[in-house]
């Protein structure tokens, strides 16, 4: 949330993830992170924050686009192997239980869908609602830049249906989206998945669980662990 990044709470250890919903690796990302912390001994003393970041801040809110079309346009890859990439990313996620439906994929701007990740976070739902964004993309073939889909999904986390729409349409999350987008130009951030740890130890993209595990042991120990022991 805007304001908060790499804000200390006493006895917790915070987690700060810049990513994007048409992000596959940030998908792949967050799965392998939860997994980190299923098997982390101070796992009910982690939050994980999570900011904005627009991969193509160009992409229309109004005209969705299949995603492979959208590939061959902006990158220049034949379609057949933008196809043959996407599989393989396909195959990678299916290893961490995710699914992926690339062929259903509405690539549309994202930006609206952060305006909701930070309205659930005025909720406590932040969590719920990133995971439910990245599986309405990337296998419900869902139009993450509409309002009345975006209300749908947040009614299913548990957000007021009314309230989510009013939020969107009034804009007022769109600051705390540009202010975690600049913040992560003046990071250096220039791709994502990014997470930093304790404000400290940044790891960058899908790592494994291994890694994701010894970050959360060094900057716990470091930081909430070091705190703890000189409060003794």
């Amino acid at each position: 949330m805007t304001g908060e990044t790499f804000e200390r709470i006493r006895d917790h250890l915070v987690v700060d993830v810049w990513s994007d919903v048409m992000c596959p690796f940030c998908y792949m990302g967050d799965a392998l992170l939860a997994r980190a912390l299923e098997q982390f001994p101070h796992k009910d003393d982690v939050e994980v924050h999570y900011h904005s970041f627009l991969l193509m801040p160009e992409l229309s809110s109004d005209t969705p686009i299949d995603l492979n079309e959208l590939l061959a346009a902006k990158r220049g890859f034949p379609r057949e192997q933008a196809a043959a990439m996407n599989e393989q990313i396909a195959a990678r996620g299916r290893e961490v239980g995710l699914e992926y439906r690339f062929d259903r994929v509405l690539a549309v701007s994202t930006r609206t869908a952060h305006e909701l990740s930070h309205f659930a976070a005025a909720h406590g739902k932040q969590h719920e609602m990133v995971q439910r964004l990245f599986q309405a993309y990337f296998t419900d073939g869902l139009n993450v830049a509409d309002h009345q889909v975006l209300a749908d999904l947040a009614t299913g986390v548990g957000l007021d249906r009314d309230a989510t729409l009013a939020a969107l349409a009034s804009g007022r999350f769109a600051d705390a989206v540009d202010a975690d987008v600049e913040q992560a130009r003046q990071m250096g951030i220039s791709g994502v998945p990014f997470f930093v740890f304790a404000g400290k130890y940044a790891v960058s993209g899908a790592q494994p669980v291994e890694v994701f595990g010894q970050a959360l042991e060094t900057s716990w120990n470091e930081t909430v662990g070091t705190a703890a022991g000189a409060g003794r």
